[in-house]
């Protein structure tokens, strides 16, 4: 069983991946600082967990495209 995703984490992140997905990768480190960059997130807390939610579908989306 996994965490659940509150609603915040998961339109805030739709909305990034929208506007910036070009500029997200499957870097948790390199995610963090974009995220920092684009929201002002009311925590560091939300603010890995919106980078972490990010990777993980970057890194679906190329596996998705590679089979």
């Amino acid at each position: 069983m996994g965490r659940i995703k509150t609603t915040l984490v998961k339109r805030t992140t739709e909305e990034l991946l929208e506007k910036h997905g070009g500029d997200f990768s499957t870097d948790f480190k390199e995610n963090k600082a974009k995220v920092a960059m684009f929201i002002k997130a009311p925590s560091k807390k939300i603010r890995n967990i919106i980078a972490g939610y990010i990777t993980r579908n970057k890194k679906r989306q190329e596996v998705a495209t590679a089979s």
